[in-house]
């Protein structure tokens, strides 16, 4: 079933604000419907482009909903217009659902901002563009104003610092809603990588290897993803992506940092792991991931460990 996703556009909205966030969830395909809602039909954006169509606030919004808030120009002074105001007490009448987590609220910039004069972030930790970081701190003095992040997620409320993290924030988004491949796919047809901030988890093997660009090496990951279950050896893996393969293993080593070995090792160990949290007995999952035995998975393990 499909996700709604409401954006919420005011006059003076930043165009990337917009604009990157729905482009990345609309190449998701039909996971997502995208809305556009605010309590003007028609606004000017901050490059001076005007968008008509925008649909009035809805009373209420589907439980499972994400709530998007782009930034605003000039957010000091457009924050406080009879649209933004109207705005913000329509998000009040939300606060029961978001803090019940049945809607995500999703803030990109300064709209953090706004999120924040409707008490939408009192306790909770959250981030916004550097600039906007002292005024958060002032609207909001209960939340827990985090600097130096590209985006923060407390209890089901993400914020981003702005501009082009409004874009990272959407491949994590789709990541959780659709799962990394779909993300994978997403973020390699933008010509964009993940970027995350430094005591995030860690990325799945399908995503954390992929902050490069060269289409060799992504092509070897295709295959290794595909079939990861497959006897491969380095040679006949460089054959199919039309390298030598003493090429292919410096390709590895520069771009990923991990052995074609390794990386095959982590991808197996992923696949297990989640053969194993949904009940598989040991000796199906191992064998699900490409190793001979529950024996070969436990030394992987180790090693990885280690």
């Amino acid at each position: 079933m499909a996700t709604d996703i409401w954006f919420v556009v005011l006059p003076g909205v930043l165009a990337l604000d917009l604009t990157g966030p729905a482009e990345t969830f609309a190449l998701a395909g039909d996971a997502f419907r995208l809305h556009y809602v605010g309590p003007q039909s028609t606004v000017r954006t901050s490059v001076g482009l005007s968008l008509t169509d925008i649909q009035p606030l809805p009373d209420n919004l589907p439980v499972g909903s994400l709530l998007v808030l782009p930034g605003v120009g000039d957010s000091q002074h457009n924050f406080a217009t009879p649209a933004a105001e109207s705005a913000r007490r329509w998000l009040t009448t939300l606060q029961p659902a978001i803090h019940r987590r049945q809607l995500s609220l999703v803030c990109v910039c300064s709209g953090a901002l706004l999120a924040a004069r409707a008490g939408l972030l009192n306790g909770i930790q959250c981030t916004s563009h550097h600039d906007v970081i002292p005024r958060l701190r002032a609207v909001a003095p209960g939340a827990q104003v985090k600097e130096n992040r590209i985006f923060v997620e407390d209890r089901g409320i993400w914020t981003s610092a702005g501009i082009t993290s409004g874009i990272d924030l959407s491949l994590n988004l789709i990541n959780v809603h659709c799962g990394p491949r779909v993300a994978l796919e997403v973020a390699r047809e933008m010509v964009v990588w993940f970027r995350r901030s430094g005591d995030d988890p860690q990325l799945s093997p399908w995503l954390r290897y992929r902050n490069h660009l060269h289409q060799a090496v992504h092509r070897a990951q295709d295959l290794l993803n595909q079939q990861p279950d497959n006897d491969w050896d380095l040679p006949s893996l460089a054959a199919r992506v039309h390298v030598s393969p003493r090429h292919l293993a410096r390709l590895f080593r520069q771009h990923l940092g991990v052995s074609v070995r390794d990386y095959l090792e982590r991808l197996r160990l992923a696949i297990a792991e989640q053969c194993l949290q949904a009940g598989q007995h040991p000796e199906q999952a191992a064998r699900a991931a490409g190793f001979s035995s529950p024996r070969q998975l436990r030394r992987a393990q180790l090693r990885v460990a280690d």
